[in-house]
This record gives structure tokens, C-alpha cells and sequence, in this order.
């Protein structure tokens, strides 16, 4: 099915979303929700937008790189949600809308007269994704919130990192971007019970989603709580050995490349000593079984550590790929950009703006067959799309633009 423009439909064309948080954590479940074809409306401060934006430059609000990339497929209007008459046209936008995604302070909204109870009323089909550092309720639910705190509230990064150091945070902001996946998630399925009929919190079947950040992070520890709630068991830093199989690790070659391999099962591991040309160890009582493996784990990987070394990338590669050992490289972006299998699979997507010209960023994931999504366009212009919305939306006259524009309000 196509739209009435030609294009090919996809799977939330026709739902709105309007985007009212900052940085990541919340706008990111809305980014994801319109690279599969909702319309996100990203409602921004005048003058200085998202904080994303990075800092003005020469009073003009900035598009970073991370802008460009997570303001795609947006439009930006601009709106002051802090004084009376911004908070009027936000509630003409939320009676016209399907989601609100936000992520301020747990009570900042309802200091405002948007909190969920005041909204509701406006919209009773509507679902708001609520974000924030300790979600709505409990006793830190004031509490500032950022990534790095919530991972290390989480449990997520206690474990991470070596042994004799302190925890390390992740590269990127794995809680912001988690919990922005989380909450795309979450909005989907109470698009899916409001549109198919199901009772939610209202007549309208609309619902309030309440998003800590450090849940999604505390989610994926796997068997953490549980080993501590079994035996009182705490896992510790290792590195980047596995706990539970050996060989497993991270190697450096010959010509300075860092590989990773991952050999633990008996019938890999088989596999991996047969590509070393080492095929006794199969049959060493000290390593021929994956208990034996883990007690002795030094040992082995010092060993797969010494053969690495004496090898060139692609002589390793060549052999463990052939045999059938899960291996790879530890990429840079330098790797990414000329892998084949990065083309391929097109994972890479070119953007044309015409401000910054051709802009590279990672393209639609996940891949659907029939409606793949895609990107329109980079982060816009701070406002860019006013005229659209405040006119085509919601019908503003040339004096009411000019009165919201003259008292700050856009």
C-alpha cells in the first residue's frame, strides 16, 4: 500500500508523536518510532533548542553531529512550555496527537499544569511516555537522573571493566539509548491495546507509561539479582573474560589489530585448537572439557594469547573464519566505514541536507521486508517547521503567530 503521494506506507504512518523531552533518553524512543513513519513533532526553547543541539553558536542554535543524526525524520517547532501561553498551544498540539514523550524532573509537567492528569482530559486516547532519572513515584524520585548514574545504580557497571581498576562507563550512553528503546517499545504496545479495543486507563484507552532510566539497564543483567537473592553471590570485574567459558577474551595480532574469540563450547573450542594446529589440547585432561577450561583459564587464553601474537589479522581471520570460530575484529569507525559487510546489508545510510551536504549515519534498524522505514531528512533547523505546524495544524492566523512570536512564546 502506498500513501497519496506514491510512497510506499509504513507501519505508523498516520500517528502522531510530539517529542518534548531533551537529549537523549526520551527523544531517542521517538526517534525510532519516526524512522517507521510517525509523524514526530519536536517541540523545542526558542533560541537555544534541544540541548542536543550543542551550544549555540553566535545565538543561533546549533546542529551538532548527534542533532543531525537524532533529530532526523523530526519536525522542529519552537515552543516555551515555561509560561502560560506556551503551555495553551502545547494542549492545542496534545488534543491532536496520539503520544507525548517527555523527559523532565518528575513533577515539572504538572507544575505546569501538562502533567498526565491534566493531558488525559484533553485527549483520552492519548499515551505519554514519561522518562526520568527514578521514574514518577519512589522515594528518589526527585533525584536528578544521567546515564552514567544509571548505570551505576543499575548494577549494569559494577562489573564492567578490569579488576584492579575502578568501574568503566560504556563509550556511549547505553542507558539513554536502552531506555530510548524501551520506551518505543512501550508506546507501541499501548498503541497496540488503545487501537485494538483493549480497556486501558481511561474510556479512551489511553495510558501513562512510567520509564526509569536505570530500568532497561538493571533489565539486561541477566541472572545478576538472582545469583545474589539464590547464595548471595556478587559478580565482579573480570575484564573482558566470559564467566561461564574459556578461551574468550580480547587478543592483539601481530600487526597491532585486537581481535575477539569466542570458543568456550567443547565442540568450538575443538574447532579452535584444530585451526591452531594444536589439536593434543582437545584430548589435555586440563582443557578437554569447558569446567576444566574455566579453572584454567589463564593458562589457556595465555596460550591463544601467544599464538595471536605471532600472526598477522588476516592470517587469523582466515583461520578461525574457516573453521568456523565466532571471531572478529574490534572496529573503529575507520573499519566500519569500508567493511563490505557494513555495505552490504546497507547499515550505513548517506543523508543529503542542504546545509552540512552529504551527512553518513547509521541507517533504519530493524530491517523489515515489506516496510523498511526510512530517513527524510537530518536534525532540521531549530523551527524549521513553525509555519507547517502552527499554521496547517492548528490553524494560527498571521496576528496570532506575530503576538506568540513577539511575547517569546515560539
Amino acid at each position: 500500500m502506498s500513501a497519496a503521494d506514491g510512497t510506499p506506507r509504513l507501519p505508523l504512518d498516520g500517528i502522531r508523536v510530539l517529542d518534548i523531552g531533551s537529549l537523549i533518553a526520551g527523544p531517542f524512543g521517538a526517534t525510532l518510532l519516526g524512522d517507521f513513519g510517525a509523524e514526530i513533532i519536536k517541540v523545542e526553547q526558542p533560541g537555544t533548542g534541544d540541548a542536543l543541539r550543542g551550544t549555540p553558536r553566535d545565538g543561533v542554535a546549533n546542529r551538532s553531529g548527534n542533532w543531525l543524526v537524532e533529530g532526523r525524520n523530526k519536525k522542529s517547532v519552537t515552543l516555551n512550555l515555561r509560561v502560560p501561553a506556551g503551555q495553551a498551544v502545547l494542549k492545542e498540539l496534545v488534543a491532536t496527537a496520539d503520544v507525548v514523550m517527555e523527559n523532565f524532573t518528575p513533577g515539572t509537567l504538572e507544575r505546569w499544569g501538562l502533567g498526565w492528569d491534566d493531558l488525559r482530559v484533553i485527549n483520552p486516547r492519548l499515551i505519554m511516555c514519561r522518562v526520568s532519572g527514578y521514574g514518577q513515584v519512589g522515594p528518589y524520585a526527585k533525584r536528578a537522573g544521567y546515564d552514567r548514574i544509571a548505570l551505576g545504580f543499575s548494577g549494569y557497571m559494577y562489573p564492567t571493566g578490569f579488576p584492579d581498576r575502578y568501574p568503566v562507563r560504556p563509550a556511549f550512553p547505553t542507558a539513554d539509548y536502552s531506555t530510548g528503546s524501551f520506551g518505543a517499545l512501550a508506546v507501541m504496545l499501548a498503541l497496540y491495546q488503545r487501537d485494538m479495543g483493549g480497556g486501558a486507563d481511561g474510556e479512551g484507552g489511553g495510558q501513562m507509561i512510567d520509564l526509569a532510566l536505570y530500568e532497561p539497564s538493571f533489565r539486561i543483567t541477566a541472572d545478576m539479582i538472582s545469583a545474589f537473592v539464590a547464595d548471595g553471590a556478587i559478580r565482579e570485574r573480570i575484564g573482558n573474560r566470559n564467566p561461564t567459558f574459556s578461551p574468550a577474551g580480547t587478543f592483539e595480532t601481530r600487526d597491532g589489530r585486537l581481535v575477539q574469540i569466542a570458543a568456550g563450547g567443547d565442540k568450538v573450542f575443538e574447532r579452535l585448537a584444530n585451526a591452531m594446529d594444536r589439536g593434543e589440547l582437545v584430548s589435555d585432561p586440563r582443557y578437554a572439557k569447558s569446567a576444566q577450561r574455566i579453572e584454567r583459564a589463564d593458562e589457556l587464553e595465555a596460550l591463544l594469547a601467544e599464538w595471536i601474537k605471532a600472526r598477522d589479522f588476516t592470517e587469523i581471520e582466515e583461520r578461525l573464519v574457516g573453521a568456523n570460530v565466532p571471531f572478529g575484529g574490534i572496529y573503529t569507525a575507520a573499519d566500519i566505514a569500508e567493511d563490505p559487510h557494513y555495505a552490504a546489508r546497507e547499515n550505513i545510510a548517506r543523508v543529503a541536507d542542504a546545509e552540512r551536504g552529504e551527512i553518513a549515519m547509521p541507517a533504519v534498524v530493524p530491517k523489515l521486508t515489506a516496510t523498511p522505514g526510512r530517513i527524510t531528512h537530518a536534525g532540521p533547523q531549530l523551527g524549521a517547521h513553525n509555519d507547517e505546524v502552527y499554521r496547517g495544524l492548528l490553524d494560527k492566523s498571521d496576528a496570532e503567530l506575530a503576538q506568540l512570536k513577539a511575547d517569546g512564546v515560539i
